[in-house]
């Protein structure tokens, strides 16, 4: 067997890997088995891309690759190693950054290096392989690198609104589409310099328009479009193994992001016209009346006298680590025979599944999680509901108010329990910037500081209610 046989071979096997880890990280019991195939994966593509490139380059040129595969693997271990679980989604949408960067320079290399073979209608195809791919690239890298900005709170996370934004944008597309055609037929450099800076400027001022509502979809789109960006370096690259990942990828993020704009209740096309870019009313961002506050102990007296229990996690609890005594509460209530289960809504944190991670990883059982559609039914007559860093998700003005920017959204209905407390550090609005009237309802009390301290003051209020009472001196008497 040759050496391209053998890759071709091992791109094959790569690429069923691939998809045996999207089949396994489709499932809580699998998710970990769809970690080790991926892993597998990669490194027989590196393997076999370094085999075939070590027949035609020297031998300066394979250590140079060397080091560049030691240092990527030391930075990305590293990263893995310290990275919070909160810090989770700006790592992914950093790293989407730099897959549109690489596919950016692959599509410059492709116009800067053409083979002398292609001619007639293969060059012209090879010219527009060029032009989309630095397009998507650069729209992928500023995209992400404005995502990474938002979600790290180093910009504002509310949407910038230009004045007609969105003929800015679609003067964009259709400049790209103009400049294609005239780069396929004569192409030169002026032209791929204007593609790549209008593709610069549109995926900033695309993210940039996105509030920060919308961003858990943001980073799915942007996974997507790495996607395609990888593909499109595939087939510059003539490398059937970067066409089949990057078509995973792509097909993948685009189906969460069409998931998660259903459960949003928003179309696609609307979050990337600008997602939740109106303001709220001024009466709305403001408090809505009074709000009661209760303490940790009545808290665990509350619990104490529940028969069923539903915990919304959201990301504050992310932020807190609280996921772990929040476990331990569900474990104690269990085992003084209250029902207890996690409502988790679809885009809970700011990357999809966030929650389910972090209660599998404080060892959950996966039976009491359910999703949104399953115990949304079930609120009515459930004794007591626990908001634990949601905000958005919980807000039933989205249900009652067809003016709020959330208007129209599937929300968790904790408010028709008998009882709803919210742990909150402040009554500040959520992410999307929308104050929540869940706040202000006769059966909401809000628990304030931070979600972990709160939950474990509430699990020693629960031990000292278990506690004996002492016999008083000469009671037996």
């Amino acid at each position: 067997m040759t050496t391209v046989s053998a890759t071709q071979a091992a791109y094959v096997v790569a690429a069923l890997l691939f998809i045996l880890s999207l089949a396994g990280l489709s499932q809580h019991r699998t998710s970990r088995s769809g970690v080790v195939w991926g892993i597998a994966g990669m490194v027989v593509a590196l393997a076999a891309t370094v085999g075939l490139a070590s027949r035609s380059i020297t031998a300066t040129s394979l250590v140079l690759i060397a080091v560049a595969t030691a240092v990527g693997a030391g930075i990305g271990l590293w990263r893995a190693r310290v990275v919070e679980m909160t810090g989770m989604p700006e790592l992914i949408a950093i790293m989407h950054s730099l897959v549109g960067l690489a596919a950016a320079f692959v599509g410059w290399n492709g116009y800067l290096e053409v083979d002398d073979e292609l001619s007639g209608s293969l060059l012209g195809i090879h010219h527009a392989e060029v032009f989309i791919g630095v397009f998507i690239g650069a729209v992928t890298f500023t995209g992400s690198v404005v995502a990474y900005l938002k979600l790290s709170a180093r910009i504002d996370s509310r949407p910038l609104t230009l004045p007609g934004k969105h003929v800015l944008n679609i003067g964009a597309l259709v400049a790209f589409v103009a400049l294609t055609v005239a780069f396929v037929a004569s192409p030169n450099m002026g032209l791929l310099v204007a593609v790549t800076v209008i593709a610069l400027a549109l995926g900033a001022h695309l993210v940039a328009s996105i509030g920060g509502g919308d961003m858990p979809v943001v980073v799915s789109m942007l996974n997507s479009y790495s996607g395609w960006a990888a593909a499109a370096s595939g087939f510059l690259l003539a490398n059937n193994l970067l066409i089949v990942t990057g078509a995973l990828v792509g097909s993948s993020g685009a189906y969460l992001s069409y998931i998660m704009c259903k459960a949003m209740n928003r179309s696609f096309i609307s979050v990337i016209a600008g997602g939740f870019g109106t303001p709220a009313a001024a009466a709305e961002d403001g408090e809505q009346g009074e709000h009661r506050e209760i303490s940790a102990e009545e808290t665990a007296e509350l619990l104490r006298d529940a028969s069923s229990v539903i915990i919304t996690p959201g990301y504050g609890m992310a932020v807190a680590q609280a996921q772990y005594p929040v476990a331990e509460l569900a474990r104690k209530l269990r085992e003084r025979g209250v029902e207890v289960r996690f409502g988790i809504h679809p885009v809970a944190g700011r990357l999809p599944g966030h929650m389910n991670v972090l209660l599998a990883e404080a060892n959950v059982p996966y039976d009491i999680v359910l999703e949104m559609d399953e115990i949304n039914d079930d609120f009515a007559a459930t004794s007591v509901v626990l908001v634990i860093g949601a905000n958005d998700t919980v807000n039933p003005a989205a249900t009652d108010n067809p003016t709020s920017p959330i208007a129209g959204m599937p929300v968790l209905h904790v408010w028709e329990a008998a009882n709803v407390v919210v742990f909150k550090r402040s009554m500040a609005a959520g992410y999307a910037g929308v104050q929540n009237p869940l706040f202000f309802r006769e059966n909401t009390q809000m628990l304030f500081g931070d979600a972990k301290q709160r939950v474990e003051d509430i699990l020693r209020g629960l031990d000292a209610l278990d506690a004996p009472v002492p016999e008083m001196a000469g009671s037996s008497r």
